[in-house]
């Protein structure tokens, strides 16, 4: 995987992350902000857009969080744990909620599942990540 050689290519090192698990965090972010944005995307397209109000929003928010964890997350330079963490933490309360708001569409949406299930995966990635600081 590129990321993960470009991770390794860092020349001060990655601030003892684990390489594989930051990998892993940050592919989970931009996926997450990937499939959010698309989902958003997709609740514009419904019949009932104005039900799904909330989860655009909801999407919207979780897809700007993500990717800027995952941009956050690149950077090595100067590393500070404690601002990782509180991206980290931001990255996984919004995917929490995005998780949580996409699944209660699910059965009406494949779109909404879907990323619910993204979201999910990347809270367990964020968190995972927080365990290791």
């Amino acid at each position: 995987m590129t990321l993960s050689k470009m991770l390794e290519s860092h020349p001060k090192g990655l601030g003892g992350l684990d390489k594989d698990q930051l990998a892993e965090c940050i592919a989970a972010c931009f996926e997450c902000g990937q499939v959010c944005t698309a989902c958003a995307d997709a609740c514009l397209s419904e019949d009932t857009v104005a039900d799904l109000t909330k989860c655009i929003r909801t999407n919207l928010d979780c897809a700007d969080i993500c990717l800027a964890t995952g941009k956050a997350l690149s950077r090595h330079t100067g590393f500070d744990a404690n601002i990782t963490r509180a991206f980290l933490e931001a990255c996984a309360a919004v995917c929490k909620a995005c998780g949580d708001e996409c699944a209660q569409h699910a059965e009406m949406h494949e779109h909404c599942k879907i990323c619910a299930e993204a979201c999910r995966r990347c809270e367990e990635a964020c968190r995972a990540l927080i365990a290791a600081l």
